[in-house]
């Protein structure tokens, strides 16, 4: 008897706790969170896959999170500085606490300073140009910056020993800036470095290619641009080919949507890449967030809904922190950003005093076949780099 008694309270009890969760989760308080970001125009692609990280964080923080929920606000800024600013103003005029997306630093900057002007945290992984932390922007906050960048590519070209490269490269701010960077380290390790700018709005690279292979006569080509620049060099690269022996490139390249898109481009290219494909995650956040891609996009993820998928979980959490304490309405986001310090998918986060993330590094991923294997560092490789080697 007493055992069937207590049978039944545990089954009530159970019974209670369930109906407390449901209660709970049903009047979870919403949290509304903008998202800006390109969708359309040339940055569409890249825009795309961080929006898909995004969507994914706000689903997990959803479902596990128990007492708040987020709800996504989001506005295509069409890869255009104007509609950017634009963007951030809607959103802010439509209530949002903080805004996650943008790419592209000419795009970012803007946007970011309309959210400061809103009193707005503004969070991204799709910029960086040092002018967005050295600026005294308070409300800026970034996951990644070209220190990481920088690093891989010096480490990659180590590696290979390299004796020599040419840096072809967009003016913008960002990828200028980076390819500065490189040209005075790689010089200083001994490298003959020669660089090449380029006007973003050019299609034509066969001109830079064609003084690359007749005058520089390098071992690597360095390009250093977004997903249409990598696409017009190396088409120009497969019709003059140049005797190099790596062709090497940053964000937005080492991807199997490039793979996917561009299969007769990219054998044997190299470019930043967090992740191999297909994807292997290990710790139970990664597998949580490999699942939930999955289940939503039903493909592979990549290193931009990785990307996306830290800068907004962080956020998510920060927002709720300063919910609890009261805080969402007295700075409270952009306090409990800055008390950030926690592994993520990419690694540890912690933001300096301009909102910097005072860890990031990263890794070289190369198209090998139908997958991208990481072959630096060693550490972290999941195969061997094929050199030399090239895409023709």
């Amino acid at each position: 008897m007493t055992s069937r008694y207590q049978g039944i309270k545990r089954l009530a009890v159970l019974a209670w706790a369930a109906s407390a969760l449901v209660a709970g989760t049903a009047g979870a308080e919403e949290l509304k969170v903008g998202v800006e970001i390109p969708l359309t125009g040339s940055l569409a692609r890249v825009g795309s896959g961080m929006q898909e990280g995004i969507n994914v964080a706000a689903e997990v923080f959803n479902k596990t999170n128990g007492k708040h929920k987020v709800k996504l606000v989001t506005i295509d800024d069409e890869s255009a500085p104007a509609k950017a600013i634009a963007a951030v103003e809607k959103l802010a005029g439509d209530g949002v606490l903080a805004v996650t997306g943008g790419y592209g630093s000419n795009n970012i900057a803007p946007a970011a300073d309309a959210a400061a002007k809103a009193g707005l945290v503004y969070v991204t992984s799709g910029g960086v140009d040092d002018n967005l932390v050295s600026s005294g922007r308070k409300n800026f906050f970034r996951i990644n910056n070209v220190a990481g960048y920088q690093k891989a590519m010096v480490g990659l070209l180590d590696d290979m020993n390299a004796r020599s490269v040419s840096i072809v490269y967009s003016t913008k701010e960002a990828t200028a800036a980076l390819a500065k960077d490189l040209e005075k380290a790689w010089a200083a390790k001994g490298l003959k470095v020669t660089a090449h700018a380029f006007d973003p709005a050019i299609s034509d690279f066969k001109p830079i290619i064609n003084k690359i292979k007749l005058q520089d006569k390098p071992e690597v080509i360095a390009m250093i641009g977004y997903e249409n620049d990598y696409v017009g060099i190396l088409r120009a690269t497969r019709v003059l080919k140049p005797a190099v022996k790596a062709m090497v490139g940053v964000w937005s390249l080492a991807t199997p949507k490039m793979a996917a898109d561009f299969p007769d481009l990219v054998p044997n290219v190299y470019g930043t890449a967090l992740l191999p494909y297909p994807a292997q995650f290990t710790t139970a956040d990664g597998k949580l967030f490999d699942e939930t891609y999955r289940r939503l996009y039903n493909k592979e993820p990549d290193y931009l809904g990785q990307f996306g998928y830290v800068q907004s979980m962080l956020l998510f959490e920060a927002i709720a922190r300063a919910a609890d304490k009261g805080t969402l309405k007295k700075g409270g986001v952009a306090e409990e950003m800055r008390k950030t310090d926690r592994e993520t998918l990419i690694g540890r986060v912690q933001f300096g005093s301009n909102g910097d993330n005072l860890n990031f590094t990263h890794n070289m991923g190369q198209h090998q076949g139908n997958k991208v294997a990481i072959v630096w560092p060693k550490a972290a490789a999941t195969g061997k780099m094929n050199y030399p080697a090239v895409p023709w």
